[in-house]
């Protein structure tokens, strides 16, 4: 991979600007020539980022991004369209379906390609109507094509406009066509009526009466308008409300039944207390005069979160997308991304490590970045490796680092205590690497990239930490992620008569590098009993101390890493799930694998694969669930949508030993969704009555909830 090659049209050539910079700002050595073949070769130059200025004179040829169609292998051609030009590119080595790779193309000046979909009932030299630039034109079906197929058209080029002036309203402007009255001349004004209010509009120049004109009104919301937006998961309870401050607030919404009125409960004392912890992250700038952030737990109703992107409110775009499909909200989270991008024509960054040296090199050179250019387009090199990076190289290179940045043994991060793919912040970073919190910035940088460039990872992120990062509730349930044994030992508190009986006090006890230490949960907490009285404060402040208290250092350097590249309001669209998807990728799922390693106990012990809600449940699986849906099984029932590198043989339990999965028996009496227990790889599948049924609730349970319906 590391010798991949740049993919190239037919009368096209790749180009590089001739001055090169280190990223830092200092200058490196400039080329005479400006082509690909005469560039300063990577082992000839240090590690570190290079900052490529762009050249906008330059512009004979452009970059573009092509995703490699299905079906296509290496050395195999296929056509692009690109620059107004159809070319055939041929397929990188090392490049496979669906990977994304660079071409350049010549631009074609004067006009611009667009593809239009044939409607139905349009046929050969029929003409049909297509928008192009907010202008209507009518396009004739060339022979041989029919409904549903693409036609390409060639538009003359729109003269390049001046950005308009930022709009006085966060939710932007509302585009209006309104016709000239009669008597009205150029330069004068005239009154109309528009979003049900009086506004004065002047005619522009050279138009005349009965002639149409766009204006702009700024959008207004009524502070009821404003409230009635809200951000729906159907995760937890928890729903996003937006406010008058332009910022979302968490509430929790109880269940209700049909009539609207709230479901009676039938929960323990202990277990309401249980439920009630919810806390969410809240990071700010420092006011102490060292400057940086400071980050705290708050009450989740407490917490809120901007909705701020360049001045403009996203909180609308948001409310439409969150209960979309996860494709839809894929497509329009890139299409945000890709307005944030810099241009090729502005300069690039390019990346040269050594093998090596892989992590340390790539540390440093992503540290050097300057803030600004990280939404630049990064070229990759491995020293000694000459090659332009086409997408092989920056997959290989992502893949790589983050492998080693997660290897427990760098001391970085460990195992979750309940799956041995997912990986959780080492309290202890500190006694094992000085520069750590340099190190948690470039993981945070290193994610927040990877999503801004379309890459994935090879680390996979226990959920508080997903949570952290979208500014989601945590609850007392994710303290079993971090420690199963402490998680567990606190649920048996609701178990005792009398806690006082067990001498506990508010402290914790901590063992760093064999070195033990006590540390208190609130001032004079060596001196304070735990009762049945304050109880509740107890268990609040063990999940803030082991949540975030003891590794808060390392996760606020994460989230202001990746806050650099992304912004945090353009992630409100996702859940904790789809964002361990989209920085992880869909797994490869081998369904013939996952049924032939999986276990039955129950009513489904004694005929296994065999009984008939089982075959349901696997023909559903494998034929009707698509590979989402897939993923989010995996994720319902062992935390994590990853597959061992081995196949599901090798599946783990919270004990790291092989723990397969396991599909389990219940009656629909017990529960009519199925229940997970990640701890065990392990489902509580109903009796179902027939398969349109088990469809129904199986896939109900994996979008609604993240790690099941009960508490093991």
């Amino acid at each position: 991979m590391g010798n991949e090659s740049s993919s190239h049209g037919s009368s096209s050539s790749s180009s590089y600007p001739s001055e090169r910079r280190p990223a830092g700002g200092h200058q490196s050595r400039a080329d005479s020539s400006g082509s690909s073949s005469s560039r300063q070769p990577s082992h000839s130059m240090p590690p570190g980022a290079y900052s490529v200025p762009g050249n906008p004179s330059r512009r004979q040829n452009q970059q573009f991004y092509v995703t490699v169609p299905r079906g296509v292998r290496s050395g195999q051609e296929f056509p692009v369209l690109a620059g107004g030009h159809q070319l055939m590119v041929r397929c990188p080595a090392g490049v496979r379906t669906g990977d994304r790779i660079v071409v350049s193309a010549p631009t074609r000046r004067g006009t611009e390609a667009y593809m239009a979909t044939v409607p139905q009932g349009v046929g050969p030299g029929d003409q049909f109507p297509v928008l192009v630039n907010n202008q209507q034109m009518m396009v004739t079906c060339p022979p041989g094509v029919g409904p549903g197929m693409q036609v390409r058209i060639m538009v003359p080029s729109q003269p390049q406009r001046q950005a308009p002036p930022p709009s006085s309203s966060p939710f932007g402007e509302t585009m209006y066509e309104v016709v000239v009255p009669a008597g009205v001349r150029p330069g004068q004004p005239f009154a109309l009526i528009a979003n049900n209010q009086r506004v004065m509009v002047t005619c522009p120049p050279r138009a005349s009466p009965g002639q149409k004109i766009q204006f702009r009104l700024p959008i207004t919301m009524s502070a009821e308008e404003i409230q009635s937006i809200k951000l729906s998961y159907e995760k937890e309870g928890w729903t996003r409300c937006l406010s008058t401050d332009l910022k979302f607030h968490w509430i929790f919404e109880t269940k209700k039944d049909e009539e609207g009125n709230e479901e009676p409960s039938n929960k323990s004392p202990f277990q309401k207390m249980v439920d009630d912890i919810a806390f969410v992250r809240e990071i700010k700038q420092s006011s102490s005069a060292t400057g940086g952030y400071d980050m705290m737990l708050v009450a989740a109703q407490d917490a809120a979160a901007s909705t701020l992107v360049n001045g403009r409110s996203l909180a609308q775009d948001l409310a439409r997308h969150v209960t979309a499909p996860f494709q839809t909200k894929e497509n329009w989270f890139r299409h945000q991304l890709t307005q944030l991008q810099v241009p090729w024509e502005e300069g690039h960054i390019r990346i040269n490590v050594r093998r090596s040296h892989l992590l340390v090199d790539a540390m440093e050179a992503l540290m050097s970045v300057k803030k600004e250019d990280l939404r630049k387009i990064f070229r990759f090199e491995f020293q000694h490796e000459p090659g332009i990076d086409a997408g092989g190289v920056a997959r290989e290179w992502y893949q790589l680092v983050s492998e080693a940045l997660f290897n427990p043994d760098f001391a970085l991060f460990s195992f979750s205590a309940i799956n041995q793919m997912c990986m959780q912040v080492n309290p202890i970073s500190g006694l094992c690497n000085e520069e750590h919190l340099r190190y948690f910035q470039f993981c945070g940088r290193l994610l927040g990239k990877a999503l801004f460039d379309r890459q994935i990872v090879a680390g996979r992120l226990v959920v508080p930490l997903y949570k952290h990062i979208l500014g989601w509730p945590l609850l007392m349930s994710d303290l079993e992620q971090l420690d199963a044994d402490v998680y567990q030992n606190l649920l048996k508190l609701g178990d005792m008569d009398d806690v006082s009986c067990l001498d506990l006090d508010f402290t914790v006890t901590e063992n760093a590098m064999g070195g033990i230490r006590e540390e208190d949960l609130k001032p004079g907490g060596a001196d304070c009993l735990v009762t049945n009285e304050n109880l509740g404060e107890y268990l609040e402040l063990q999940c803030q101390y082991r949540i975030l208290d003891r590794v808060r250092e390392q996760v606020k350097h994460i989230l202001i890493g990746f806050y650099e590249v992304v912004e945090e309001p353009l992630l409100s669209v996702f859940d904790f799930q789809e964002l361990e998807m989209l920085l992880c990728g869909l797994p490869e799922i081998d369904v013939s694998d996952w049924i032939a390693n999986s276990e039955y106990t129950g009513e489904y012990e004694r005929r296994g694969s065999s009984h008939k809600v089982v075959k349901w449940f696997w023909e559903v699986v494998g034929d009707d669930f698509s590979l989402e849906q897939k993923a989010r099984l995996l994720q319902f029932t062992t935390g994590t949508s990853g597959v061992p590198a081995t196949g599901f043989a090798t599946l783990q339990g919270n004990d790291g030993n092989i723990r397969k999965f396991t599909v389990n028996s219940i009656s629909k009496s017990a529960s009519i969704f199925p229940r997970a227990h990640t701890c065990f790889n392990r489902i509580d599948l109903p009796l179902y009555d027939s398969k349109k049924e088990l469809k129904k609730f199986l896939t109900m349970a994996i979008q609604m909830e993240a790690t099941g319906f009960d508490i093991d």
